[in-house]
């Protein structure tokens, strides 16, 4: 069978080794992928966004099979491109992938279907939104309401930053045609949750939960990143609290999804916040998360193809997916600067015995050496019977990889220990 992934980091890495462990897998290949995920799938060099090289490829090579992972792609209907020439895919279609690729629209659809989440405004006037952030009292969220490589939300914490990054969005054109319009909300407070689901528009399951660490530096400190590492599963999202999701959020979003005439097939991501009052969303995501993917998908039991295509089939409710008791921890190994500037071309050492622990993002082949070449450079996982075991695990690898200029947190897992310890 040959399968095609689109996308090249650490995600995409981390669903390539899972899909290989099905014998049915013999090629995959990897578009573009990059040098780490080139050990494990054959990389070809063609973006995520070209739709029509992705299909092109997709269609002389007999492709059984594919997976859109990335949100671009998705937004901009590459799963609609490869299912016209008769390619099953995993992934939303375009008209369900706009719940990510619109925050206006998944606000509007979570305030028309009664799915709590934050209170808000949107807005595509500069002078309205800077009157309407005005009457609020900060800390104040500002989102841009398209696409934003993960970086189109703005906490600010008085009304002059909230003018600022209103500004900068609206007339700077700090995120381009995403920041034309913006969502302007009421800052939430609680444990952050991770829930990334299976779906086929009928039947959702949802994944094992996780903790993202989203500032660049220890204690929550630092710019927001696109995540520097997770542990699974999250242990403030209860049982009682899983329930709760699944009957005010889960079920009723791809409802929703459906009665919009959008019905959603792939991996739904619920972005969720703890609040005194309950379950909020606080985003969705169209996709598997980074680096969420990268403690999640080595807790699936179930083998991950079968699940994917019984998504694609639409016959998810005959599939039981399994995940292990177990917990994982990923530590996201980052060059120096990230997310802002850093240089790039360093060359990466990795010991032989911890290569299956090691998904790689932000890398390439370079005369036969893997080097830098992004921002988030590798994830480190470790799976044990214990958070603790799983946090020390992680960190022991991290500490045989070299490269020049790596940074990443000390205390990945610290808060999960810490509310583990509570209960």
């Amino acid at each position: 069978m040959k399968i095609l992934v689109v996308g090249g980091g650490g995600r995409e890495h981390a669903i390539i080794k899972k899909l290989k462990e099905n014998p049915q897998a013999e090629t995959i290949y990897a578009l573009p992928g990059n040098g780490g995920i080139a050990r494990d799938a054959v990389c070809v060099n063609i973006g995520a966004t070209d739709i029509d090289g992705i299909v092109e490829f997709a269609v002389e090579n007999a492709v059984d099979y594919a997976v859109v992972a990335p949100d671009d792609p998705l937004v901009l209907g590459c799963v609609d491109a490869l299912e016209e020439k008769g390619i099953p895919c995993f992934g939303p279609r375009a008209n369900a992938a706009i719940i990510e690729g619109s925050k206006v629209f998944s606000k509007n659809l979570m305030k028309k279907y009664g799915i709590p989440t934050a209170a808000y405004e949107t807005f595509d006037d500069l002078n309205a939104a800077l009157a309407y952030a005005d009457t609020l009292e900060p800390p104040i969220v500002v989102k841009a309401d398209g696409l934003a490589l993960g970086k189109g939300v703005i906490i600010a914490q008085t009304r002059q930053e909230t003018r600022e990054a209103l500004t900068d969005m609206m007339r700077g054109g700090k995120f381009g045609k995403s920041g034309e319009r913006v969502v302007i909300e009421e800052f939430l407070t609680g444990p952050e949750v991770s829930v990334l689901s299976f779906t086929d528009g009928e039947t959702v399951i949802p994944m094992v939960s996780s903790m993202d660490h989203k500032r660049a530096g220890d204690n929550d400190t630092g710019l927001n990143t696109g995540g520097m590492g997770t542990v699974a599963p999250n242990p403030y999202y209860t049982p009682e609290i899983a329930a709760q999701c699944m009957e005010q959020i889960f079920l009723p979003t791809i409802r929703a999804m459906k009665a919009e005439g959008r019905t959603f097939r792939g991996c739904l991501y619920f972005g969720l916040m703890l609040t005194p009052k309950g379950p909020r969303v606080i985003e969705y995501n169209c996709r598997f998360g980074d680096p969420e993917t990268q403690v999640v998908l080595p807790l699936l039991k179930t083998d991950l193809l079968t699940v994917m295509q019984a998504v694609t089939a639409g016959r998810l409710k005959e599939i039981d997916v399994e995940f292990s008791p177990r917990h994982a921890a990923c530590v996201i190994m980052a060059s120096k600067g990230y997310p802002t500037a850093y240089e790039k071309g360093y060359e990466i050492t990795i010991p032989e015995a911890v290569l299956p622990q090691v998904y790689v993002a932000g890398a390439k082949a370079q005369n036969g050496r893997l080097v830098t070449s992004g921002g988030r450079v590798l994830g480190v996982t470790a799976v044990a019977d214990t958070l603790r075991g799983a946090i020390d695990s992680a960190y022991a690898a991290v500490n045989t990889i070299h490269f020049d200029n790596a940074f990443y947190r000390g205390d990945i897992g610290a808060r999960a220990l810490k509310a583990g310890e509570r209960e």
